[in-house]
């Protein structure tokens, strides 16, 4: 097979030298250039024709917003950002992702030696997944910024999700017109929730998200939703009531669960460790939505990088729920909806376009 080549734009040479130590590390990618800014990148481009390109979100001379805002409507190709964890850089990524960028990855902590080899691991398999994802040239009109409408970690041990809910028994749940969707993600999978949350109406039944993402962007990425839906989004807290017309999005350091209180729903958010190397966890929500909501809860798996829910998906289904699965077709990359449909958890695989209407035939 032949390599990924792979082009590094990055101001900081420190950056550009390890991040070409580490991505010519895989026998599968080839680092064939670098560039400290945008200026030598769109040359370089021509010259080398990359497959991936890793792109730091702040850099001189041209940001990094302008110059994937123009390759992505002459040039299209993958994109990984690199991205600093501070507010400022998590609203940066996500405009970055809106734009069309495959996926992100924080960048290296120069100082932490010892957490180096995760680092590697992680950035190697979102390169490589980039390598395969189908990128489309920039719609102009489909970025336009939305009106403001109000103010609303790489683990070596691989845990299931028993280490923070324990199987049980399904329970029959009587079925009610209070439903719940519950909404797992990863990859590709912030602009493709909002996609779906656009033409959702008000009265929307609750909505609860788990959506792979670091503590850091947890407050960015809810504004985004927020401000591109007629419901209201906000990071879910501890103990909260889940309520028709409102969506509930896992904050990036802890587990989400839905749990009863009597008649009610309410959020649990649980510190327990990574599970599938993952905080929040698709699998303990949707195992959680079994247990206690049951038939009563429509489940769906977006796009995203691994298998991270499929599992919880599955017990869903045996709960009573009826499930949705993106389709291959308009997904960044077919892991987590691929994994749920392998095994049997979905009722429906449905392009991304049609799944708000799914969602609302289903509600």
């Amino acid at each position: 097979m032949e390599k990924i080549k792979v082009l590094i734009v990055d101001d900081s040479a420190l950056i550009r030298q390890m991040l070409t130590q580490i991505l010519d590390s895989s026998p599968q990618i080839e680092v064939v250039g670098t560039a400290p800014d945008p200026y030598v990148a769109r040359n370089k481009i021509k010259q080398l024709n990359p497959d991936v390109l890793t792109l730091d979100v702040e850099m001189p001379r041209m940001d990094g917003l302008t110059f994937l805002r123009n390759l992505m409507r002459l040039r299209p190709m993958p994109v990984v950002m690199i991205s600093t964890l501070t507010e400022k850089g998590a609203e940066i990524t996500l405009n970055a992702l809106q734009l069309g960028a495959v996926d992100f990855i924080a960048k290296p902590k120069i100082d932490v030696t010892h957490s180096l080899n995760d680092y590697a691991a992680d950035i190697i398999a979102k390169v490589k997944m980039a390598a395969t994802a189908s990128v489309k040239a920039l719609d102009a009109t489909a970025v336009s910024k939305a009106p403001a409408k109000k103010m609303g970690h790489s683990v070596s041990a691989k845990h299931s999700a028993d280490v923070i809910l324990q199987p049980a028994a399904v329970k029959k749940h009587f079925r009610t017109t209070d439903k719940l969707i519950a909404v797992g993600s990863s990859t590709g999978g912030t602009e493709a929730l909002k996609h779906v949350v656009k033409d959702l109406p008000a009265d929307t039944p609750a909505i609860v998200v788990s959506q792979h993402l670091p503590a850091a962007f947890s407050e960015s990425f809810a504004r985004h939703v927020d401000n591109i839906s007629v419901m209201s989004a906000c990071i879910a807290e501890d103990g909260q009531q889940l309520l028709p017309g409102n969506i509930y999005i896992a904050p990036g350091d802890k587990h989400l669960m839905v749990m009863r209180d009597g008649a009610r729903y309410i959020s649990r958010l649980n510190d327990g460790p990574p599970v599938n190397r993952h905080k929040p966890s698709v699998d303990v929500m949707f195992r959680s939505v079994a247990q206690n909501v049951g038939s009563n809860a429509i489940g769906l798996m977006l796009t995203g990088m691994g298998a991270d829910g499929a599992q919880g998906m599955k017990e869903m289904r045996e709960a009573g729920s009826t499930n949705i699965v993106q389709d291959e077709a308009s997904s960044v990359v077919w892991g987590m909806p691929g994994e749920a449909y392998k095994i049997g958890a979905a009722h429906k695989v449905v392009a991304l376009d049609e799944i708000a209407a799914q969602l609302l035939a289903l509600c």
